[in-house]
């Protein structure tokens, strides 16, 4: 079975925003989409669970990669 850990993230999820904000530059600040990034709305830290602000975390503190800006 497939887990979230072995897979691409899927665009909007903590896991996805947590790595791009990571990959861009951009500070810690868990928030996710739940229909996808930037559509419907947006979920805030405070809002948010444990485990979702932990996978968000994860997607951040693991994301190796950064934006070369040229």
């Amino acid at each position: 079975q497939m887990t979230l850990l072995n897979q691409f993230p899927q665009h909007g999820t903590p896991n996805d925003r947590g790595s791009a904000d990571a990959y861009y530059g951009r500070p810690f600040n868990p928030h996710w989409y739940p229909d996808g990034t930037g559509k419907g709305i947006r979920i805030v830290q405070s809002e948010m669970t444990a485990q979702e602000i932990a996978e968000y975390t994860e997607g951040y503190e693991n994301e190796t990669d950064r934006k070369e800006w040229g």
